[in-house]
């Protein structure tokens, strides 16, 4: 059910390969703090390169809103690649992502030559799976290549539109490493089976959330999304991240949880801050409070649940989604699957 064509299967040899990737990577004053997502896309590049094919490498950096900002650009990124790599990888600077400068160094490029757009996401249509930019990208390539798993379930131009507008299309070494782990853990689950679940948004994981209570024995949820489920129980919770228009579903959740005799956890406990930093990283004053009693006047980021609760967890079989910890914590647990 799971099986996707991969770059083992595909010949690239002369070929335009655009590859999306996830470049979403911390910036502090247009240094990268943290070069894992960088490190991960490595082994797919090198492939590629090795294969002769011509590299055209994009992604999303930050929320531009469909906006050039400088500070979002992914010119840090090119030169960082270039120095992991050991060769050049041109960085096309074009607010319009696919402009002259990206259209004229694909136009120049030799066999195992890496070129990096611009922030996808300076295009307004990126977010809205627009045909313009869509079309834009595919007329790049020969050969699309998705190894940006953190965004795959995301429509937008970058990882679907022009997915359906190429011959060729397939996935690269790190999506092919997490479909082949979720394929198995879900379809073939050792029990007890606890599933976890982090980000922001609710919406994104609706269908997510149904299915894995008819497959998983605990599901604990963490992250931004935690909120609209404390507050679906009445609780309070300050500034925190929500979206009201999900109370009802979360509501249907965790009924459909108690009906099926599955565990769905929540955070117990939050750490609370005034406002957030800046840069995002930066240290901050934090208090902790108890889910149901938080402070209305503070936003809150979920802490960490109960070390009972987490040598639970890491007795069982777990599919890991998201980091679950606060900013500025010491205490702060940082969640990864190994």
């Amino acid at each position: 059910m799971l099986n996707k064509k991969s770059v083992d299967d595909i010949n690239v040899k002369g070929k335009k390969v655009l590859v999306r990737c996830d470049f979403n990577v911390p910036l502090i004053e247009g240094k990268i703090t943290d070069e894992n997502r960088l490190v991960a896309a490595l082994p797919t590049i090198k492939k590629l390169v090795a294969d002769g094919g011509k590299i055209i490498l994009c992604s999303h950096l930050g929320k531009p809103k469909g906006e050039p900002k400088p500070e979002l650009s992914l010119a840090p990124v090119a030169a960082r690649l270039t120095e992991l790599l050991g060769q050049e990888v041109k960085f096309a600077a074009d607010p319009e992502v696919v402009g002259p400068n990206a259209k004229a160094a694909v136009e120049a490029m030799k066999d195992g030559d890496i070129v990096l757009l611009e922030n996808t996401r300076y295009r307004v249509e990126e977010t809205k799976n627009g045909e313009a930019f869509s079309k834009d990208l595919a007329s790049l390539c020969d050969v699309f290549v998705n190894d940006a798993f953190g965004t795959a379930h995301r429509a937008h131009c970058s990882n679907v539109g022009v997915s359906e507008l190429v011959e060729t299309a397939a996935v690269g070494y790190l999506m092919q490493k997490e479909i082949d782990f979720l394929g198995n853990a879900v379809e073939n689950p050792q029990r007890p089976f606890v599933a976890i679940l982090g980000g922001a948004k609710v919406a994104d994981k609706l269908n997510v959330i149904s299915n894995l209570l008819e497959k998983c024995d605990t599901l604990i949820i963490g992250g931004g999304m935690a909120y609209t489920f404390l507050k679906a129980q009445g609780n309070e919770i300050g500034k925190s991240l929500v979206d009201d228009s999900k109370l009802d579903y979360c509501k249907e959740m965790l009924e459909k949880a108690e009906k099926l005799g599955k565990k769905l956890l929540l955070p117990i406990d939050s750490a609370t801050i005034m406002d957030f930093p800046n840069p995002i990283d930066a240290p901050v004053e934090v208090e902790v409070y108890d889910s149901d009693k938080m402070p209305w006047i503070k936003g809150s980021w979920n802490f960490y649940y109960c070390l009972c609760e987490f040598e639970f967890i890491f007795n069982h079989r777990e599919i890991w989604n998201a980091k679950l910890s606060g900013i500025g914590c010491k205490r702060s647990v940082f969640l990864q699957r190994v």
